[in-house]
C-alpha cells in the first residue's frame, strides 16, 4: 500500500550548523485514517532568537524532549523509506536537508508542492504556503479539516502548515487532472518536482516586477553579480538567470 508523507520541520535556524527542533507531519493512504504527528525534539545547538520569532518554540519547551532520531515521526519515516511511497513538502529541498543531517537518506519519490505550485498556478505573484492559503481560499475550509483530524491550528507551526499543505496538495492534484487528464497526478508531481521553473519576473530587487528577459538584454551585468555572489540563490532562479546569460542576450 502506497503511504504519501507530508512533513514539514521547525528548526534553530537556517544556516549549515542548525538541527530540527519539531516535526509536523501526515502519513496518509488511500484507505486508513491520517496519521498525525506533532514531536518536539530537543538538540545541542541553541535556539537563535530570529527562529524564535517565527515558530514560537523556546528552550523550555523542547529541554528533556528526544532528539530527532528518536522522535515517532522519524521512527516512522524509517520505516516508511521505500521507492514506492511518496515524502512531500514545501521547498523540499530544505525540509530533506534538515532530515539528512541526522543521517536520514532518502529512498522515496519527491514532491515539492513549491516548485508544482509554480509550475501549476504560475499566474499567481507568489507561491509561499501561507500565500497560498489565502489565494486559494484554503482557510476558509481548513478549520473544519483540522477537527476531522484532531488539529490545533496555530501561526507558523509545523502540524499546522502541513494541514495546509495537505490542502494544497488537493488543489495540485485537481490542477493536473484539468492538464494532464491521462496522467497519474502523483507521477506527474514528482515529474514536475524534478523540473526547473523559468521565473518570468524579478519578485524583489532593484527590477522587482520587470521581467527576467527585459533585465538580462538591458543589464546583464546584473544577472551576472546575482549569479557570483548569491550562493544561496533559490534554484529556480539560478536557473533562470543560467538559461539567460548562456543564451543570446
Amino acid at each position: 500500500m502506497t503511504h504519501y508523507v507530508l512533513f514539514d520541520t521547525e528548526t534553530t535556524g537556517n544556516q549549515d550548523e542548525d538541527r530540527i527542533i519539531q516535526f509536523g507531519a501526515m502519513v496518509i493512504t488511500n484507505k486508513n485514517k491520517p496519521e498525525i504527528y506533532d514531536d518536539l525534539c530537543s538538540c545541542d545547538v541553541d535556539i537563535k532568537i530570529d527562529a524564535m520569532e517565527v515558530h514560537n518554540i523556546t528552550p523550555d519547551m523542547i529541554e528533556n524532549k528526544p532528539v530527532a532520531t528518536q522522535t515517532p515521526f522519524y521512527k516512522r519515516l524509517e520505516q516508511l523509506n521505500t521507492n514506492e511511497n511518496y515524502l512531500i513538502a514545501h521547498n523540499i529541498k530544505f525540509d530533506l536537508g534538515m532530515i539528512e543531517k541526522e543521517g536520514f537518506r532518502s529512498n522515496m519519490k519527491h514532491i515539492d508542492t513549491l516548485r508544482c505550485a509554480r509550475h501549476l498556478f504560475e499566474d499567481l505573484p507568489y507561491h509561499r504556503l501561507q500565500y497560498l492559503r489565502y489565494a486559494l481560499e484554503l482557510y476558509k475550509i481548513e478549520q473544519e479539516e483540522a477537527n476531522k483530524l484532531g488539529i490545533t491550528i496555530k501561526a507558523h507551526d509545523a502540524i499546522g502548515d502541513v494541514l495546509v499543505m495537505k490542502l494544497f496538495l488537493s488543489e495540485l492534484v485537481k490542477k493536473v487532472k484539468e492538464n494532464y487528464p491521462d496522467i497519474n497526478p502523483m507521477d506527474k508531481l514528482v515529474e514536475l518536482t524534478n523540473t526547473p521553473v523559468f521565473v518570468k519576473t524579478f519578485k524583489f530587487g532593484k527590477y522587482k516586477g520587470k521581467t527576467t528577459t527585459q533585465v538580462a538584454q538591458e543589464d546583464a551585468g546584473y544577472l551576472n553579480w546575482m549569479r557570483e555572489n548569491m550562493k544561496d540563490m533559490d534554484e529556480d532562479l539560478r536557473y533562470t538567470i543560467d538559461t539567460l546569460l548562456d543564451s543570446s542576450y
